[in-house]
């Protein structure tokens, strides 16, 4: 049965990711229980909470749920167990060390700096990153369609195009796509992120905040202070709810120990 629900993730355009970890889980819970009723069910998600994180549980649940489905015992199905969501957001990049990062490399490492700028400029995904293409410069924007055929428009801000061009012609570089690793190949999600870190020591960051989706977070508090359009913001990310955009009102923990060290003096 379980080689047969592998087929059929495979069958429904799930991702190799998805698949393995569907996988995964389904065969974690055969590995204690022999059989699939409402009582063993119970006690494997009681079982998760005390071994894992939320979130890896609920990870857990969705393939458990997806597999009941398969099977035809959706009647079955878990509840996701809630995630208690935090009073702030940690390791975000500051407005000051995305500066002086910025212009550390457009001094040292051009490539690099249209990196970072795409970035926090754009509110992209790493993933989403390494598919932008000339092609895409010169029009403004690019289309991303997720699995599920939703259609997602990242825009390219006036100043950043008409700076990647500029960039762009430097390299005489009229097509395809445009970051690339030091053999002339798209550059992958994993290259940038260990590039980053690299970078974070090289000019004394704190590592922690720097990494791709640190400049996400950076682009979405930078869009909330000069536009207050949580809605719009939300359709920008790529959030499927405008609950989950909400985080990014919050402050950040250093802007919360900032303020509290200054409001406070009694």
């Amino acid at each position: 049965m379980l080689e047969t629900f592998k087929v059929y993730l495979d069958k429904s355009n799930f991702s190799k990711n998805t698949i393995d970890s569907y996988y995964f889980a389904v065969k974690q819970f055969y590995q204690q229980y022999n059989e699939v009723n409402k009582k063993n069910l119970k006690e494997y998600k009681i079982w998760m909470i005390d071994n894992y994180k939320p979130k890896t549980v609920n990870l857990r649940l969705r393939a458990i749920n997806c597999y009941l489905d398969f099977i035809q015992k959706g009647n079955l199905k878990l509840p996701f167990v809630k995630i208690q969501q935090k009073t702030f957001l940690e390791n975000v990049i500051s407005e000051a060390d995305y500066n002086y990062l910025k212009n550390c490399l457009k001094k040292d490492d051009i490539d690099w700096y249209m990196v970072i700028r795409f970035l926090a400029a754009t509110g992209a995904r790493v993933s989403e990153l390494i598919q932008f293409k000339v092609e895409h410069v010169k029009l403004g924007y690019i289309d991303i369609y997720s699995k599920g055929g939703k259609l997602r428009r990242i825009y390219i801000p006036k100043q950043l195009k008409n700076e990647a061009l500029d960039w762009l012609s430097a390299r005489n570089q009229e097509s395809g796509f445009i970051f690339l690793n030091k053999y002339g190949e798209r550059i992958t999600t994993r290259g940038i992120s260990g590039q980053l870190k690299k970078f974070a020591k090289k000019y004394d960051i704190n590592p922690a905040v720097v990494y791709p989706h640190s400049f996400r977070h950076r682009f979405a508090k930078n869009f909330l202070a000069k536009c207050n359009d949580i809605a719009f913001l939300a359709d920008l990310m790529g959030h499927e709810s405008i609950e989950t955009t909400r985080i990014y009102l919050r402050k950040t923990s250093t802007e919360q120990q900032e303020l509290v060290d200054t409001l406070i003096d009694w």
